[in-house]
């Protein structure tokens, strides 16, 4: 068992549209535990620091883009860092639009629950009962051709290192809580629903 931390933010779009209340009752009847939740409208120091400018991010933006361009028979005709500075400014506009309603989730795989909880991030191709397959149909294309962000309603870390770093940048020390609840004892407490002597 792996009680990880991870951030997970609801964007503008799914404020705008009230979904705040179904995505957070998808998190909470997975067993995840909400231990820090603020809304904030996301200013510029913020945002930058959350779409740092980084190399390895840019060359996997670029590495995706090139493999759909190529399904497509298209030739990709940016590098890696045209393609992923522009990915990180039209990020940045998108996530600074509107408030955002960010929150910090604990539980067993918390990472990797959410993002599966959340879905793929091309929401056209997200399995149906995620929240972006159930919840949004934008799609990369649509993005490309409108020349912003694709509006996937979600962001959520993507492994430790990132949701350290992230919750870091959204939240101190103080607005995160430590409590106890019924899913904690049912979940992982190795007593419970042990036979009786």
């Amino acid at each position: 068992m792996a009680i990880e931390r991870t951030l997970a933010v609801i964007k503008p779009d799914g404020v705008q549209r009230g979904l705040i209340g179904d995505i957070i009752t998808r998190f909470e009847k997975s067993g995840l535990k909400i231990i820090g939740m603020k809304m904030v409208w996301v200013d510029e120091e913020l945002v930058g620091q959350h779409y740092s400018e980084d190399p390895d991010y840019y060359q996997s933006i670029w590495e995706k883009a090139s493999a759909g361009a190529k399904e497509r028979g298209e030739e990709m005709t940016e590098t890696a860092q045209e393609l992923g500075s522009r990915v990180r400014v039209s990020n940045m506009s998108y996530l600074s639009t509107g408030p955002v309603a960010a929150m910090v989730l604990e539980g067993n795989q918390a990472i990797q629950s959410v993002r599966n909880i959340i879905g793929g991030t091309n929401p056209v191709s997200a399995d149906m009962g995620t929240i972006r397959g159930d919840l949004t149909i934008d799609d990369f294309g649509q993005a490309d051709k409108e020349s912003r962000a694709v509006r996937n309603l979600m962001h959520a870390s993507s492994e430790p290192a990132e949701a350290e770093r992230e919750i870091a940048l959204w939240f101190t020390d103080e607005e995160l809580h430590k409590y106890e609840t019924v899913v904690d004892m049912v979940l992982h407490d190795p007593k419970w629903g042990a036979p009786s002597k």
